[in-house]
């Protein structure tokens, strides 16, 4: 599992680290290990052009130091202080030891034009707001140039603990990031910006419990249910999808193939589009009678393509079982009568979807996706998994620790996905998992499906539906 902690957390861990160690030997550390990482990129070094942008902190530190050891190797080195004088004096005098040499902000564009590869020293991980003009035209210019730019710890201009970027912002090739990864290496739209991430060990003691947590192949076998030799299909868990409509059918049919692929034993459906999904799922259960009388379950699904049926909805969240609120089920859902429930609840809305339950801008969810979630979960006293390019998966009430989902591809965002992932996270709630490991798992899944379908080109829902079983044996498998 891939862990992120806030920036009180890492400093707090270093200030620790630091009282143990001789004086800078952890700027030596991190600087070794951004060093070799450049050295990597770049295949040779020796006759190499690199620039440097250094800010006054101890990023710049480690940029300095890391291209004092560049230069020692053969590379040739500019370094380019954004606060002439308040540079980091230590850094400095090596590079200028080993050969390099600074120029002025208004002399780099020719040897940012030249490079190689550009290193960005500006703003560690207490940056706020986005970068200055004159750090901001040079990293445009980097990112213009045929340099690859490599960020030190996090790309200059974004929020450490949040993932927003509120102005100008490197984007990087690399980000080489020190000790554990921060909340913005993991959360969009900070993500897209750091490309590549590289963690170097420095020897932070870090808490137990992350901010932020992103699963991997084995975290997530080990929460998949697995049939005993003596399960039966109610052992297993019956999952009861209530979608779907005379205009909507078709998400009917797409919930219920997540959820048939999701684990469960059996899968109720309840809804107008029975003859739709059976002609397509003949193995579904399918009721007419309303999900109080549709016959026992183990977790309901609500919402998807089900149009203005708010009875429906205010009759499954009065249900004693696990309940995943989707689509349509997120407008009709009484924030009152979800509040009340005592079984739990998973509310799986996208940016639009969130923005509306929240009174705000959907630009105001997208650019903080963090606190958005967070705060729909305090709100409504459940868990959310907010979809989007990163998806999100928040514990009941917005507590900590976050789950990131790291599966996925553009090509998912396509009609009818939501609704596959519906289905798997309900399969997953009717199997016995919690309403955060069903959601994150479930996004695990069929974010991996939608790479696995689209192998690169447009797919449609149905057959990321199709691409579950595949996804679920490569995560054992491995």
């Amino acid at each position: 599992m891939r862990t992120a902690y806030c920036v009180d957390t890492v400093r707090a861990a270093e200030r620790d680290l630091m009282a143990r160690l001789p004086e800078g030997a952890l700027m030596q550390r991190a600087a070794a290990g951004l060093a070799a990482a450049c050295a990597d990129l770049l295949g040779r070094v020796y006759g190499r052009r690199v620039v440097l942008l250094v800010g006054s902190g101890d990023n710049g530190g480690d940029a300095l130091y890391a291209g004092a050891r560049l230069a020692r190797r053969g590379a040739g080195v500019t370094a380019v202080p954004l606060a002439p004088g308040r540079a980091h004096a230590g850094g400095l005098a090596a590079l200028l030891r080993a050969g390099g040499r600074t120029v002025a902000p208004g002399d780099a564009d020719g040897p940012i034009r030249r490079a190689d590869l550009v290193l960005d020293g500006v703003v560690g991980i207490g940056g706020r707001g986005g970068l200055r003009e004159d750090a901001a035209r040079l990293a445009a210019l980097a990112e213009g140039s045929r340099a690859a730019v490599v960020a030190v710890d996090l790309p200059s201009g974004v929020e450490a603990d949040t993932g927003e970027v509120r102005g100008a912002a490197v984007r990087a090739d690399l980000t080489v990031t020190f000790g554990t990864h921060k909340p913005a290496l993991l959360v969009d739209p900070a993500r897209g910006h750091a490309g590549a991430v590289r963690l170097v060990d420095i020897g932070l003691d870090l808490p137990d419990e992350p901010d932020l947590e992103a699963l991997q192949h084995a975290d997530v076998a080990r929460l998949l249910p697995v049939p005993g030799a003596e399960s039966d299909k109610y052992r297993r868990g019956v999952v009861g999808i209530a979608a779907g409509s005379a205009r909507y059918p078709g998400a009917a049919v797409l919930a219920v193939a997540g959820a048939l692929r999701g684990g469960a034993g059996a899968v109720r459906y309840v809804g107008p589009a029975g003859q739709a999904v059976l002609a397509r799922h003949p193995e579904t259960l399918v009721s007419d009678r309303g999900p109080a009388r549709a016959g026992r379950v183990q977790a309901w699904v609500v919402g998807p393509g089900a149009g203005d049926d708010a009875a429906t909805v205010a009759e499954v969240l009065a249900s004693d079982v696990p309940v995943l609120i989707d689509a349509d089920g997120l407008r009709l859902a009484d924030v009152d009568a979800v509040r009340g429930r005592t079984a739990p609840t998973l509310m799986t809305p996208h940016a639009g979807e969130a923005a509306a339950l929240l009174g705000v801008a959907r630009e105001e969810v997208e650019a903080g996706r963090l606190a958005a979630a967070r705060e729909l979960a305090g709100r409504y006293g459940a868990a959310v998994l907010l979809k989007g390019a990163t998806t999100l998966v928040v514990g009941e009430g917005g507590g900590d620790p976050v789950r990131v989902n790291p599966t996925g591809t553009p090509w998912l965002a396509t009609a009818g996905s939501g609704d596959v992932l519906s289905g798997v996270a309900g399969s997953l709630l009717a199997a016995g998992l919690s309403a955060v490991d069903a959601g994150s798992t479930g996004a695990y899944l069929h974010g991996l499906a939608g790479r696995f379908a689209a192998a690169g080109a447009p797919v449609g829902a149905y057959e990321v539906a199709e691409a579950l079983p595949r996804a679920w044996r490569d995560v054992v498998r491995e």
